[in-house]
């Protein structure tokens, strides 16, 4: 069955912790997604407790396409599924910009590969979850299995081959 892709908001709340380290001065984490999305602007200060403050990073969207189904099926049936989330190191302060939020497990091999994005699964919502499995049910198609048929090795073409003698040269001295 084939359909449009479907969309949903989502915001991110992240936690900033500063760490006594040389080479980093902060550790960064998500802490949760808001399936309402609140009106604030992103990077607002939510909490601060000592060396912990809670931002609001923003909103995006998550988008779930009908030719991806069976990465929504393995995250669903991964025992615990997940939700993505994907920060971006910039200039700007507090120094991350919300990127991306994903259902998709090939969606972020394809971040984790581009550097030094900050990666994060926290748990998904049980709303996400139940828009999602509703999605694959409507979208999701078995595809069959099919066996690639490979050449028959010709177990001669690897065979040691002896030189072919030149007439009137001595074999040992070439």
């Amino acid at each position: 069955m084939t359909g449009q892709a479907e969309r949903r908001g989502v915001g991110v709340t992240v936690e900033r912790q500063r760490i006594d380290n040389p080479w980093v001065d902060a550790r960064w984490r998500v802490t949760g997604a808001l399936p309402d999305l609140p009106d604030r602007a992103p990077w607002t200060v939510l909490a601060q407790d000592g060396e912990r403050t809670g931002y609001y990073a923003g909103a995006t969207e998550i988008v779930l396409h009908p030719g991806e189904t069976e990465n929504y099926v393995e995250n669903l049936k991964g025992g615990r599924p997940m939700l993505y989330v994907i920060l971006r190191r910039c200039a700007e302060e507090p120094g991350l910009r919300l990127l991306a939020v994903t259902v998709d497990p090939g969606e972020v091999d394809a971040h984790s590969d581009a550097g030094d994005d900050l990666i994060e699964a926290i748990p998904l919502p049980p709303d996400l979850a139940a828009w999602m499995s509703d999605f694959v049910a409507r979208h999701h198609a078995e595809r069959p299995f099919h066996k690639r048929q490979r050449d028959r090795a010709d177990p001669e073409a690897m065979a040691r081959r002896v030189p072919a003698a030149h007439p009137g040269k001595d074999q040992r001295h070439g």
